[in-house]
């Protein structure tokens, strides 16, 4: 593929996600210039040619340049796309706002709502980054597999059907596919709470409940993200696609998840920090307990596997205790 323009893609977060992307879209023969808050990290990329913290034995290809100067990580460039962790997200649009002097468009491919106000990331990029066009990456994604080429299918949804389609073009290759979708709300409400769920499931085979266990955990669970999704505007059938239900089947079955990690932690006993600690990278499921219980309260939405994570996590509630809340829940109808 050639390079458009001879511009530059700048990909801001230089953690396992943010290198993956930025190695995928190098690889496909665009200029990427990579960029991370940590001198001492990104002086290692430079040295190595690789990310050996997050993403060892997987070269960069030569268009990927690793960049610690903000600024020059943004000069030229046609696309941005934002790779940090959720709490970092308003700081970064923040950051760059004064340093954009043409109009490249905003992407990014992080999981979460803003913390203490559970606004959307695409509410926070509106409000810092005003006028621009949006887009979000979402979808099953493992970064180590990413890097390594395995087939992959992601979301992109945008404020624009071109800009989706210019972002799901610059991320095509034979091995990864990208569906273009308009609804901006559902595909982030999908990645930031199944993250919550990936947790609970984690909890739940700690303790060993079994598949059984882990298949209704999925199922009630994907039920709560509807309720949630719906409420906050996003439409239905996206929570049945890669966004919704692809995401949550992921996160919730395979030990690359750092979320269903963590809850595997929680059941073995560790706390919530001890846990943290032991996995060494960031576990947005955490954040997202504290952030979709919230927007649960606020909007009346019945969500008591989340609920249950939650207090886990933030009220010291046994793992044990927490099963035992669920399984004593009145009956009912699966469809209510």
């Amino acid at each position: 593929m050639d390079e458009p323009n001879n511009s530059t893609i700048a990909v801001l977060g230089a953690g396992s996600w943010g290198t993956a992307l930025a190695i995928l879209l190098s690889g496909n023969g665009y200029r990427v210039s990579l960029w991370g808050h940590l001198q001492e990290e990104i002086e290692a990329l430079i040295r190595d040619r690789e990310n050996k913290q997050y993403l060892p034995g997987v070269g960069f290809p030569p268009l990927l340049h690793p960049e610690i100067e903000l600024h020059k990580a943004l000069h030229g460039a046609s696309e941005i796309l934002i790779a940090v962790p959720s709490h970092a997200f308003q700081s970064v649009a923040s950051n760059i706002a004064p340093l954009l002097q043409a109009q490249p468009g905003i992407t990014w491919a992080t999981k979460g709502f803003e913390p203490e106000t559970q606004q959307l990331l695409s509410e926070v990029a509106a409000e810092r980054l005003p006028g621009r066009e949006l887009a979000v990456v979402s979808g099953p994604t493992f970064a180590g597999e990413v890097a390594r080429g395995l087939p992959t299918a992601v979301t992109v949804a945008a404020t624009t059907t071109e800009h989706a389609e210019r972002i799901a073009e610059l991320l095509h290759a034979p091995w990864f596919r990208a569906y273009t979708s308009d609804d901006l709300v559902g595909v982030q409400v999908g990645g930031a709470s199944k993250n919550v769920l990936a947790i609970a499931a984690g909890i739940a085979d700690g303790l060993g409940f079994g598949a059984n266990t882990r298949a209704a955990l999925i199922t009630r669970g994907l039920t709560e993200i509807m309720r949630l999704g719906l409420k906050l505007g996003g439409r239905q059938e996206t929570f049945m696609g890669l966004a919704g239900l692809g995401d949550l089947v992921l996160t919730c079955t395979d030990n690359q998840s750092r979320n269903r990690r963590m809850g595997l932690a929680l059941a073995e006993g560790l706390s919530m920090e001890k846990a943290r600690l032991s996995i060494g990278q960031e576990v947005e499921g955490v954040h997202a307990a504290q952030e979709v219980y919230a927007l649960s309260q606020r909007h009346g939405v019945e969500m008591p596997i989340s609920e249950q994570v939650y207090r886990v996590l933030y009220e010291g509630l046994a793992p044990k205790e927490a099963v035992h809340n669920l399984l004593e829940r009145r009956q009912k109808a699966e469809g209510l």
